[in-house]
């Protein structure tokens, strides 16, 4: 698949990728952490975990915990994220515009994001973007969490297109490189990371702060 093949299928990050919150979650972890006694390298904490699931995140540090009390500590450091960035929410730049042209020319589009629903409901539902994509999927279906590729390998499934048809949308290591498992190019979104911090993925078409920036792109011109 040649880098400027005319996507068929559009999938979405979320958090970092469709709205720029990922400072948000960082404060809420940082107050999370604390609160349970725990050292928070805040310079770092964001590349090494975003994309993963949450229980991931916080597992390791709770080990024979169930998982009832897993989701109850989850909850705790996702209504603080909710409580800061709700009143904020808004899109990335240019992101409505590529949506539009993609349901101009019937590409089929979703989301593949770690994000707890009423995560994905804070973002999507306020922004008015759930009816734009054909599949959410996330962790709380079952799937693992990014690197591994299993939730945009569902969402190409589930929108009929060939992994290798489909771009991804990341703001992290971990979602390019699920991407790059299940076999899909991907756009590195920079509002978390700088460009050099994807330099070694080879599935990365275009690195940009937001998609402004991919006005004129051949592989979303879609023709």
């Amino acid at each position: 698949m040649l880098p400027e093949t005319p996507a068929k299928g559009l999938i979405f990050d979320m958090d970092g990728t469709i709205v720029d919150n990922m400072r948000y979650h960082d404060d809420a972890w940082e107050v999370w952490y604390r609160k349970h006694g725990l050292p928070f390298e805040r310079a770092t904490f964001s590349a090494r975990t975003a994309g993963m699931a949450i229980s991931d995140i916080i597992g390791p540090h709770f080990p024979g915990v169930d998982a009832a009390e897993l989701d109850r500590l989850a909850e705790e450091k996702e209504e603080l994220y909710r409580e800061t960035y709700g009143p904020l929410v808004k899109p990335l730049a240019g992101l409505i515009d590529l949506l539009d042209r993609a349901r101009e020319y019937a590409v089929p589009m979703a989301v593949g994001t770690a994000a707890a629903p009423p995560n994905i409901a804070l973002i999507l539902d306020t922004l008015s973007l759930r009816q734009r994509f054909a599949t959410i999927v996330s962790p709380s279906q079952g799937f693992p969490g990014k690197p591994h590729p299993d939730m945009f390998l569902a969402a190409a499934e589930r929108m009929a297109v060939k992994p290798a048809d489909c771009i991804v949308f990341e703001d992290a290591p971990n979602g390019v490189e699920a991407a790059r498992r299940a076999g899909m190019r991907a756009v590195a979104v920079l509002t978390m990371l700088p460009a050099e911090a994807f330099a070694a993925f080879d599935n990365v078409i275009a690195s940009v702060d937001d998609y402004a920036a991919l006005d004129g792109n051949p592989a979303l011109r879609f023709a």
